[in-house]
């Protein structure tokens, strides 16, 4: 996942120069973890989730960023190579937030029960039946 300090921006003082262009890997990377967040959102909002906990640097506490918030700073980091500074929830219950590596797990554990609950008789799908 990309830091916090690209997540969610600088301090936004004006004297900075503006952020160099990502480059094509950081841009792989937030599409990457664009990605992922659409995936956990799916699979995790129906259970009550709002969204993601996130360790911060700056202050060292933690921040409860729900799903469109997370989502609109990693699409404003990938058009701008920045975001601004977005204030998480106010007095969040961090019960409803889950951090990115428990999401991460919870979607592999999801992607493993379903391939293992999938029929087993006949070639495997999506592959040509003479490479048995």
């Amino acid at each position: 996942m990309t830091s916090w300090d690209d997540a969610f921006g600088t301090d936004g003082t004006a004297d900075q120069p503006p952020p160099p262009p990502l480059t094509m890997e950081e841009r792989a990377g937030v599409l990457d973890d664009l990605a992922e967040l659409e995936v956990f959102r799916a699979l995790l909002e129906p259970t009550g989730v709002k969204g993601i906990v996130v360790d911060c640097p700056d202050c060292d506490e933690e921040h409860h960023v729900d799903w469109a918030l997370m989502q609109a700073n990693l699409r404003q980091l990938l058009d701008e190579g920045q975001t601004g500074r977005h204030e998480p929830p106010f007095d969040p219950d961090p019960d409803d937030y889950v951090s990115w590596d428990y999401a991460s797990g919870y979607a592999d554990g999801q992607a493993a029960r379903a391939e293992a609950d999938e029929p087993t008789d006949g070639p495997p799908k999506g592959r040509h039946s003479r490479e048995g």
